[in-house]
């Protein structure tokens, strides 16, 4: 774990909701100046607390208004098939997670797809890539709360 002071988490906080901030209004916002902000930064990307910078799309007005989890059971374990399983969900811009579980669930998937048609495309081209012993899908009706704001 990373230890991070007050200013870093003020850093932290405005940029998960604004990334596009400029350095300016950064600092304006968390009380530092712009070289502070610059190097705060830095040192967060270096420790990798900041993996990335992205921008957030709505997925409805691009026509991806499906949001499916698939509950996957496997009978094999074998790291080969892990490395199979891991290279295929990779591959598939649709899949938006893929979690390994504990309990009686091996594998949750989170993909998001234009509507029930190209749900089962895609259901059916990750079964054609490796070999599951049970799919079941989840659809959402509502999306209630989804963030990818973590709690500092």
């Amino acid at each position: 774990m990373v230890m991070i002071d007050d200013a870093d988490r003020r850093i932290l906080t405005v940029l998960q909701r604004d990334a596009s901030l400029s350095l300016d209004a950064l600092g304006e916002e968390v009380h530092l100046s712009r070289n502070a902000c610059w190097r705060r930064i830095r040192a967060l990307e270096d420790a990798g607390v900041i993996r990335s910078r992205v921008t957030l799309l709505d997925p409805a007005k691009l026509g991806l208004s499906l949001t499916v989890f698939l509950q996957v059971r496997t009978n094999t374990h074998a790291p080969d098939w892990l490395e199979k399983f891991s290279a295929a969900t990779r591959g598939m811009p649709e899949i938006l997670g893929v979690y390994r579980m504990s309990g009686d669930l091996d594998y949750l998937i989170r993909a998001q797809v234009r509507d029930m048609a190209d749900y089962d495309r895609l259901y059916q081209q990750l079964i054609r890539k490796v070999p599951l012993s049970d799919v079941s899908a989840s659809f959402v009706m509502e999306e209630i709360k989804d963030t990818h704001q973590l709690p500092l």
